[in-house]
């Protein structure tokens, strides 16, 4: 995957494909955390339509190496800790990811820019009426409360945040696909 592939979104999903089987291979027993979840399984690709719909409706154009995830490798499935979400995966409601994902699909939610460009401070800790997510996209859970979220608009769309409401606040992290490829790196 060169530089220039990855500035324009796209994958090589045969090589991925193929790495998360190896991943699979290599933990029979599911022990890695979050297999036991996701179970190393890949959803297929979403069509360009499905992709284009979306975004329309939300008033968005998601990050570049998302989109081509979603096109060219998996609607979600395999991933860091419990795995990807779906783009329209639903939900169970009694799920700690169901309200998330109620928010995140509500109007003008995921068009209005993400306010944050440096870490912020948990609820709790004095920043209850700054601690915004609008603009962002649960993608997956880590467990215990805290998940994934994609950063769909503002200065620091593409990047994956962790989303630690309870304790930890939001802290910044890498683009979507060097966050995917560095889950694949491991193990």
């Amino acid at each position: 995957m060169s530089d220039k592939a990855d500035r324009h979104g796209l994958w090589d999903g045969v090589a991925v494909r193929a790495r998360v089987a190896a991943m699979a291979q290599g933990d029979p027993g599911r022990q890695r955390f979050g297999s036991a979840h996701h179970g190393y399984r890949l959803r297929p690709p979403l069509e360009e339509e499905t992709i284009r719909l979306f975004e329309q409706q939300h008033g968005v154009r998601l990050p570049a190496s998302y989109r081509g995830f979603l096109k060219d490798v998996a609607d979600g499935g395999a991933g860091p800790d419990h795995g990807l979400l779906g783009l329209t995966e639903e939900v169970d409601d009694e799920e700690a990811l169901h309200d998330l994902r109620e928010e995140g699909r509500s109007a003008g939610f995921l068009a209005t820019p993400f306010a944050h460009t440096t870490g912020w401070p948990g609820p709790g800790k004095g920043h209850d009426a700054n601690y915004s997510v609008a603009g962002s996209l649960v993608i997956g859970e880590c467990g215990c409360g805290t998940f994934h979220r994609l950063i769909v608009t503002g200065r620091k769309a593409g990047q994956v945040w962790l989303d630690d409401p309870d304790w930890g606040g939001l802290t910044p992290g890498p683009d979507f696909r060097d966050w995917y490829l560095a889950w694949l790196a491991t193990a």
